[in-house]
């Protein structure tokens, strides 16, 4: 029942991704050269819910589907790996046109170009998960 669920919740999200356009390659291209506001919108709105929705969990101690604990651990301090994750994660999707989300959204669209582009995510995690206890914390 737990998968039915998750399976009907990425459904769900994945016509909203394709219906709002945010998994266009244009829409994109648009917000990486400022020239609208719709992306900017979408992710706005994404980062306010988002907001909300931890604050909801933290101060009602809600649990996961499945009964596990959600306790929220707070995050390191320190910026470089921010800013170098948040450097690599950009120049990936200006280069490939979508963010992990619209991925899976433009090949159930049917795109299979997009295809190349799983796959060097997937082995990005893949050699990250090998070398992850050699970077520095």
């Amino acid at each position: 029942m737990k998968t039915l669920v998750y399976l009907v919740i990425g459904i769900f999200f994945g016509i909203v991704m394709y219906k709002s356009e945010a998994a266009s390659w244009f829409r994109i291209f648009e917000m990486f050269e400022f020239g609208s506001f719709h992306m900017y919108g979408i992710i706005g709105s994404a980062l306010f819910l988002g907001v909300i929705g931890i604050q909801v969990i933290k101060r009602n101690n809600i649990k996961a589907l499945g009964g596990q604990d959600m306790k929220l651990k707070p995050k390191e301090k320190g910026i470089s790996r921010y800013l170098f994750g948040g450097i690599l994660f950009g120049l990936g999707w200006a280069l490939a046109g979508a963010c992990p989300g619209p991925m899976y959204v433009l090949m159930g669209a049917g795109y299979a170009s997009i295809l190349i582009v799983i796959f060097g995510a997937l082995l990005g995690t893949f050699v990250y998960g090998l070398l992850r206890h050699k970077l520095p914390h």
